[in-house]
């Protein structure tokens, strides 16, 4: 074996341990934060009195059950919260991909007087603190008799400048020439967006959507701030109801099964559109 393959050999030797060190510290670290994901369902499927016999907490379920998830279901409205839930954040998805679209393809493809000094004081005000927004929105919607209802729940949230940023960006890459020449042929801007700007970007179309639905799912402070009617409240207000209620605190299990029952629609959400959100968020940051 002459030096230039013992070279060769180090080398390679020296990949594999990097590639195993770095898998090694990747699986460790996917054990830290998947863990507590694994103690939620694992404290979900045990007994309340099996719970609350462990002094040492016990790593595994001698007696799986499930009837934490019907008691989550039964004893407290959680079927409510998640209904609201729903409701609220498909409308609200629903309503600001409407302004988001248009207000970037505006922004993108059409010209009108004062567009970039517009556009450049949209971006500025991404720089408010979120809690001066929030204490305005909370004024507005409190004088037009909105609180406890779904609409004050929703008018706030339905457009958002980051997106129409992002989705701006995202237009500005399809060539001018295809709206110059869908200009030529007679065909209006709507027919345009929809026929070849939305088509064309639709990875990152929805990526905003699912970001927007992990947004309004998660969404704690306004709906805790804008309605004191259990009727309307979300799951994560009705989350931190049973929690402060007796069964939340008493029945640990109960209360970790509604948990999961809330988080579920989240995880198989992005397991199953997780590449389209990569997809559609590095399309977004790539000119060209």
């Amino acid at each position: 074996m002459n030096e230039y393959e013992m070279i060769e050999k180090k080398a390679a030797r020296n990949r594999k341990i990097r590639l195993g060190a770095t898998y090694f510290f990747l699986a460790l670290w996917a054990l830290v934060v998947l863990f507590p994901f694994y103690w939620m369902v694992l404290t979900s499927i045990k007994s309340y009195s099996s719970y609350n016999g462990e002094y040492v907490p016990k790593f595994y379920a001698t007696n799986p059950t499930l009837d934490n998830y019907v008691a989550a279901f039964t004893e407290v409205p959680l079927a409510r919260y998640f209904t609201n839930t729903l409701l609220f954040t498909i409308a609200t998805t629903m309503a600001m991909m409407v302004v988001v679209v248009l207000a970037a393809f505006a922004f993108s493809r059409l010209e009108f007087k004062g567009k970039n000094a517009l556009f450049a004081g949209f971006l500025s005000l991404m720089m408010i603190p979120n809690e001066l927004v929030i204490i305005t929105n909370f004024v507005t919607i409190t004088n037009w008799n909105m609180r406890n209802t779904f609409a004050g729940l929703i008018l706030p949230s339905i457009t958002s400048i980051f997106y129409i940023y992002l989705l701006k960006e995202n237009f500005e890459q399809i060539p001018d020439e295809l709206y110059k020449a869908a200009k030529v042929d007679g065909t209006s801007d709507l027919k345009y967006l929809f026929k070849v700007m939305i088509p064309i970007c639709q990875p990152t179309i929805v990526t905003i959507m699912i970001l927007k639905v992990i947004e309004c799912w998660n969404s704690y402070v306004w709906p805790r701030l804008i309605t004191d009617d259990e009727a309307y409240f979300l799951v994560s207000n009705g989350i931190q109801t049973i929690r402060e209620s007796g069964f939340g605190r008493e029945n640990i299990p109960a209360m970790m099964a509604a948990v999961v029952v809330i988080s579920v629609p989240l995880v198989v959400l992005f397991l199953v559109f997780h590449k389209k959100i990569m997809a559609g968020v590095s399309r977004g940051g790539v000119k060209g």
